[in-house]
């Protein structure tokens, strides 16, 4: 940010701190309390071996001034008091509740930090191995955590303190909607789905015969003796079986990797990630989220069958299941009111890989549910591996990968790297940064115009109005940052972990 404006910014925040101090408040947005730090813009900043004794910490910095210690200096750092996790990967970020929970591959644990007290607590009980994709839903209710070494898919519930440990070879993925009452399993070189259910007590008598009382589509039902909770298979509905269940032949997608979600929470929109993983050709698939609810007695209507599945959402309107491709790619995406960004990586003649954002309209007409266009270049990646994407300031979308070395742009000369930015209100790159190593986190400091990232183990400051880097001198890490989110940020949507 230009000087000037800095000089203006801290003026004016000197100044709403006189008035605060006079009013004789602690509030600083929606009710929040001023933390302890006293600080209303932080960043917090997962770190990977900060000393030869410590595995993992997690600090956070004033994103203002963008500094890691306090403007007057009194306070030489900040961190999260209480966290003990070794290796912390990722920070799934929930600003709304004043919390985050952050992964730690090191001990597989999964702990919660509180921004209000900037501490955090004891580690979630129960996880089953090494997670390969863990989520936590905003209440707090439910944990899902995907073992794909133990085979495992754990799902912890914090409403009658049980855990689960449910089986399924090869899963590696789980999406969980922003309401927190639907998770879908993807298993690796896969062309199936899976979803969850928690049994009422009725059911959990009726499925305590073992496997053949169990509904069909379910493939593990655990405890089997008393079962709380049901694994199934997304099965075309042909026929209903003796629990009042529908089954029938499985869901045919192409390689599923992901799920996001509608803002009403109505449909599920799943990611086909195709050649990226594998299978044929990447799209999209629209189904709804109704059927796979997994409160216990909530779920409702009926899963597609493949024909509805794969009709084209081009030649069908205002459909709740079809399959839109996306010729560019289709391995992550983020949902914006009625556009949603899909990103992902497309097979190139030289048998290269090369990264494209396809924006698809969702809005729909009277002949099509959802339209797709053109891919537009971006930075390229490692096929079906987990990238970022986030929202920002002066409409900008910020796409980080790993692995940018290995695709199309390194391989021919052009320029590469691991971020993109992308404007949204033109639907065109505006620039991608220069190699600075693997991106793995992206925190967008909406209102100071700002953009933080974990890059190639360090932390950067970006500029959204034009994309030019902040001075990072005084945030820099001691180890490896593996991920970043902003604590203080308006709503969970500021996140990239999802």
């Amino acid at each position: 940010m230009k000087k000037r404006s800095l000089w203006l910014s801290a003026a004016g925040a000197l100044v709403a701190a006189i008035v605060l101090a006079g009013c004789g408040t602690t509030t600083y947005f929606a009710g929040r309390q001023l933390p302890p730090s006293g600080l209303p813009y932080r960043v917090l900043i997962a770190v990977q071996n900060p000393t030869a004794s410590t595995r993992g910490s997690l600090i956070f910095v004033d994103a203002f001034y963008d500094i890691r210690h306090s403007y007057n200096d009194k306070i030489p750092g900040f961190s999260i008091s209480g966290f003990s996790g070794a290796l912390p990967v990722t920070i799934q970020n929930m600003p709304e509740e004043q919390t985050g929970v952050v992964y730690s591959s090191g001990d597989g644990s999964l702990s919660n930090v509180d921004y209000q007290k900037e501490t955090g607590s004891n580690s979630t009980k129960g996880l089953n191995g090494v997670s390969s994709s863990v989520f936590t839903t905003r209440n707090k209710e439910f944990t899902f955590a995907a073992s794909q070494a133990l085979h495992v898919l754990t799902v912890i519930d914090g409403t009658n303190g049980g855990v689960y440990a449910l089986s399924l070879p090869g899963l590696y993925r789980v999406s969980v909607n922003p309401g927190g009452s639907s998770a879908l399993v993807f298993v690796q070189n896969s062309n199936y789905a899976y979803y969850t259910r928690k049994l009422t007590a009725a059911e959990s008598i009726a499925y305590s015969g073992g496997s053949s009382t169990w509904p069909k589509a379910a493939v593990d039902c655990e405890p089997q003796n008393a079962p709380g909770w049901c694994l199934l298979q997304a099965q075309s509905p042909d026929a209903t079986d003796s629990t009042g269940n529908t089954y029938g032949v499985p869901l045919i997608f192409d390689r599923p990797i992901k799920a996001v979600y509608s803002p009403d929470g109505s449909t599920a929109y799943v990611l086909n990630c195709g050649q990226e993983c594998g299978g044929a050709a990447s799209s999209v698939s629209l189904m709804p989220v109704a059927p796979t609810i997994f409160l216990a007695g909530q779920h409702s209507g009926l899963l597609p069958t493949n024909a509805a599945l794969h009709t084209s959402c081009a030649s069908v309107g205002n459909a709740s299941t079809c399959t839109l491709p996306i010729p560019g790619g289709a391995s992550n995406a983020l949902v914006s009111t009625s556009t949603m960004y899909v990103t992902g990586q497309q097979l190139q003649p030289d048998g290269l890989f090369a990264g494209n954002v396809t924006v698809v309209n969702l809005a729909g007409t009277a002949s099509s549910t959802a339209t797709a266009g053109s891919p537009v270049s971006i930075s390229d990646g490692a096929p079906g591996a987990p990238s970022r994407m986030l929202l920002a300031d002066d409409n900008t979308l910020w796409i980080g990968m790993t692995k940018c070395t290995s695709g199309e742009r390194y391989a021919t000369g052009q320029p590469y790297g691991c971020l993109t930015m992308f404007n949204t209100s033109t639907n065109s790159v505006t620039t991608i940064e220069p190699f600075l190593g693997d991106l793995t986190g992206i925190a967008a400091v909406t209102g100071l115009h700002k953009v933080y990232v974990a890059q190639g183990g360090q932390v950067y400051i970006y500029y959204t109005v034009d994309g030019s880097s902040i001075n990072n001198q005084y945030v820099t890490v001691t180890g490896t940052a593996s991920d970043v989110a902003f604590m203080d940020a308006h709503s969970d949507g500021n996140n990239t972990v999802y």
